[in-house]
């Protein structure tokens, strides 16, 4: 019997965080920090057992598959499987939490809970990724955000309790639509129910069916996203997370709606996906123009960067309703770059607050002097958010960009207009990230912050987390095919489903924007 690598990976990080309160402490958390950091890198390396020893990245059918039937009376089964559209984010998930724990090493205020719920987010977030049943995905994704809320708001800022609340408002109340369409989904047809998404894939929905639940699902995911004008609890969470919590929303959590719009949106639904793309490529481009003006003008530091990740999600929503396959694969590298990214510009974020006490770029400035390795690495990641050449950000924005660009899918006109006004979010990004970098270390000098005694450069271990990060960034941007390769027959599957769908469905959807495509023999979904 082969070893079970995703039930593993998602059941022993929550087993062993039921340990956590049993570690003595004598007050300031060092055994626990330590047990939950050899956790989470057992983890990241049972993640990594999974894609070496079981996972084919040339094939697009479902590998590493384990089933064992839960509540059969209503259709719910302990299903997993990996393929290119969650093997990589599984990955991703393992790594930044582990890097997250040793970010999380100043925490001293009831260290035992902390780190128990830094380990069940990573199991709920890794079965996510790993589920293969509908209704379980909808416990996972519940599972994830009570984790998310206490961490909000026993750790976080001065309005933490708000900032709390926002989020679970907008988070558990989207994700009702989650539970209606599972249910709908499982239920069509009559008989037994079943939620397996293999059994969904091949039910014959009705095209009003799949518009109801495409919708349903855009509204859960795209708040998770989050899709404007569904981003607000965004700059709330992350104007007052702490630096661990910032790199699991940003390196992680925003990436679980890009992937499940793939998954459910684009899969399991793609004659209403055919009728929708538009709109998602329409949303994307306000997704960059907005957040990219708002994080223009913000001056707090925190609120600037959250909603420049609100500006770069908006790439993976043109990639995914781009119908090609160049252009999809570009969203699922800017989800793996940009959970890199974003994860080492928050952990910057906080070890930059931890010195100065403040976050209000017109207190800072003139540290640049005293802090040097910090203005380097602050300077390296910033560089990797703007897209230079040589960084995943650039390949992946450069991907969606051709691929949507060369879509036979869309009219030229409409092409053009979009790629113009995206273009202009890609513009304001490196203004507004590179007089971000002036004010704090070369800006005017604040004496009182200067000569505080506090104000000391990068440790080894912040240097050694951002080390972590950079590595695969440049790494992916050097040679792409080292992420590109693990997830390529799966999208090409996807693509070629959704256009058989969208040659039959998006000439009466979209007069004017879409046109028909040659139809194509897309592989059955396994």
């Amino acid at each position: 019997m082969a070893f079970p690598w995703l039930s593993a990976s998602i059941l022993f990080p929550i087993g062993a965080a039921l340990f956590i309160p049993f570690i003595p402490d004598p007050g300031n958390g060092r055994q626990v920090r330590w047990f939950a950091l050899g956790v989470a890198l057992t983890t990241f390396l049972i993640t990594v057992g999974a894609y070496l020893n079981g996972y084919d990245p040339g094939s697009s059918e479902l590998q590493l598959v384990e089933r064992v039937s839960w509540l059969p009376d209503v259709g719910l089964a302990w299903s997993v499987g990996a393929d290119g559209l969650s093997m990589p984010l599984i990955l991703l998930t393992s790594f930044i939490t582990a890097l997250a724990v040793l970010a999380a090493w100043p925490v001293t205020f009831k260290p035992r809970l902390f780190y128990f719920l830094i380990l069940a987010m990573d199991g709920g977030q890794i079965a996510v990724f790993a589920v293969q049943d509908m209704l379980l995905f909808f416990l996972a994704w519940e599972l994830e955000l009570l984790p998310v809320y206490l961490l909000l708001a026993i750790w976080g800022g001065k309005k933490r309790q708000y900032a709390a609340t926002k989020f679970i408002l907008y988070t558990a109340g989207s994700s009702l639509f989650i539970l209606l369409v599972a249910l709908a989904m499982g239920f069509f047809g009559g008989g037994t129910p079943s939620f397996e998404y293999t059994e969904l894939a091949v039910k014959s929905f009705g095209r009003g069916f799949q518009v109801l639940c495409y919708a349903g699902l855009l509204i859960a995911f795209g708040v998770k996203l989050p899709i404007v004008p569904l981003h607000t609890w965004l700059p709330d969470a992350h104007g007052e997370a702490t630096a661990p919590v910032h790199m699991l929303l940003a390196g992680i959590l925003l990436k679980m709606g890009g992937y499940a719009l793939l998954r459910f949106n684009a899969q399991l639904l793609p004659e209403a996906h055919a009728q929708f793309a538009p709109l998602l490529v329409v949303l994307g481009v306000v997704n960059i123009i907005y957040a990219a003006l708002t994080s223009f003008a913000q001056r707090n530091l925190k609120r600037k960067i959250a909603y420049s990740s609100i500006s770069h999600m908006g790439f993976v929503l043109i990639g995914i309703g781009s119908f090609s396959d160049l252009g999809t694969s570009g969203a699922m590298l800017q989800m793996i770059s940009h959970g890199l990214i974003g994860a080492s510009l928050f952990f910057l974020v906080g070890a930059t607050y931890d010195r100065t006490h403040t976050l209000q770029l017109d207190e800072m400035g003139g540290v640049g002097q005293k802090m040097r390795i910090m203005f380097a690495l602050w300077t390296v990641c910033a560089l990797a958010s703007l897209a230079l050449p040589g960084m995943s950000g650039f390949v992946s924005e450069l991907m969606v960009f051709a691929g949507f660009a060369t879509s036979e899918a869309y009219s030229l006109s409409f092409r053009v207009v979009m790629a113009i006004l995206a273009a202009v979010g890609v513009i304001l990004t490196p203004i507004y990230l590179l007089s971000m970098l002036r004010e704090i270390f070369f800006g005017r000098e604040n004496a009182e912050l200067a000569s505080h005694t506090n104000l000391v450069d990068a440790e080894p271990r912040e240097v050694y987390v951002i080390s972590c990060l950079l590595v695969p960034i440049i790494g992916i941007g050097l040679y792409p095919r080292l992420m590109t390769d693990s997830y390529k027959a799966s999208i090409e599957a996807l693509v070629a489903r959704d256009r058989i769908a969208y040659a039959q469905v998006a000439p009466g959807a979209a007069p004017g924007l879409i046109r028909p495509a040659a139809p194509l023999q897309a592989p059955a979904l396994s």
